[in-house]
């Protein structure tokens, strides 16, 4: 290898075949399990994990083992959960010895003290790189700021006790799609909540999972609420508030990582777990129309600056590629 040819072995879906950066172009192959990233580690330079936590670990706990297979392991989008129990915090010991292993981690979050908490994944070993909107480039739907009730969607560590508690207080027609119960155990959220009885403002609405069902509830909405759970380490729901934001909504956005620490007034940031607060920013957005489609058109601007899938391909090589372009097989 040199430095203006690299080879990138990766799991990730359409990433370039062919890729530049700077002064430094190559090749990616795509490899989707631990045997076929094992077979292509002789001509890979660089390996390049997408979420996949399973697989990273396993290829951790292999340069653990094998350090003369070692390659430079990039980590990007890792999703990891404080430990609640006795158990999961055995667990997060063990990650915390094997995740030694990766030589960059590129998140989507600016706050990483969650992280370097639990899992000793400190700044020095990350890079923050934009996310984008899901669903930019395949749908027609203009942006709007308007809408006719309020919307709470998403599965990834939703605090949904936190939103019916504030939304009850509210006369507002409010909507929630109904989740899917296999998802329950995989995202975090609090869901139980929902198959309790409700207050009469908030209709559950059925919900196959497309992205165009998606977009239908988004278009129709006034508000995108994104309840956040206080124990989120990670950018929940960014994909979520960018598809909102595209669509041209104005959302309200628990604090924390992936939300406080990247956004500024492209959406209306309220403390986590706070009832009464997230009441009061809810009926202010919902009533003051000028403060809504202020921050809607912030947030519009924003998520259409970020591109799409290629865009953020891009971003991730830009950042990460100079890190190691002069590495040597």
């Amino acid at each position: 290898m040199n430095a203006q040819s690299m080879r990138v072995l990766t799991n990730f879906e359409r990433f370039p075949k062919q890729w530049a950066t700077g002064d430094c172009s190559g090749e990616a192959a795509i490899a989707r399990t631990f045997a076929e990233f094992r077979r292509g580690l002789g001509s890979a330079d660089l390996l390049l994990i997408n979420c996949g936590p399973g697989l990273l670990l396993q290829l951790c706990a292999l340069f653990l083992v094998r350090p003369s297979l070692r390659k430079p392991l990039v980590a990007v989008d890792l999703v990891l959960r404080a430990p609640q129990s006795l158990q999961s915090r055995i667990s997060t010991g063990f990650k915390r010895l094997l995740l030694k292993q990766v030589s960059l981690y590129v998140h989507y979050f600016r706050d990483l003290s969650g992280y370097e908490h639990y899992f000793g994944i400190s700044p020095e070993k990350s890079r923050y790189v934009p996310f984008k909107p899901n669903i930019r480039y395949k749908f027609d739907t203009p942006p709007s700021a308007h809408g006719e009730y309020i919307l709470c969607l998403g599965r990834s560590m939703r605090d949904f006790p936190t939103f019916i508690a504030a939304i009850g207080a509210l006369p507002f027609p409010t909507v929630i799609p109904k989740p899917d119960p296999a998802q329950h155990g995989i995202h975090g959220s609090h869901y139980s909540i929902l198959s309790e009885k409700l207050p009469p403002n908030v209709t559950l609405l059925e919900d196959d999972g497309s992205e165009q069902a998606m977009v239908n509830m988004v278009s129709s909405a006034r508000l995108v609420v994104l309840p956040i759970l206080k124990t989120s380490l990670c950018a929940s729901g960014i994909s979520t508030y960018l598809n909102a934001m595209l669509l041209g909504k104005c959302v309200v956005l628990s604090d924390g990582p992936g939300g406080s620490d990247v956004l500024t007034d492209q959406a209306l940031i309220c403390p986590s777990g706070d009832p009464p607060a997230l009441a009061a920013l809810i009926q202010r957005a919902w009533e003051d129309d000028e403060l809504r489609e202020r921050t809607a058109q912030a947030g519009y601007r924003y998520a259409l600056s970020l591109g799409g899938e290629p865009e953020l391909r891009q971003r991730i090589l830009d950042v990460v590629i100079p890190q190691f372009k002069d590495a040597r097989s």
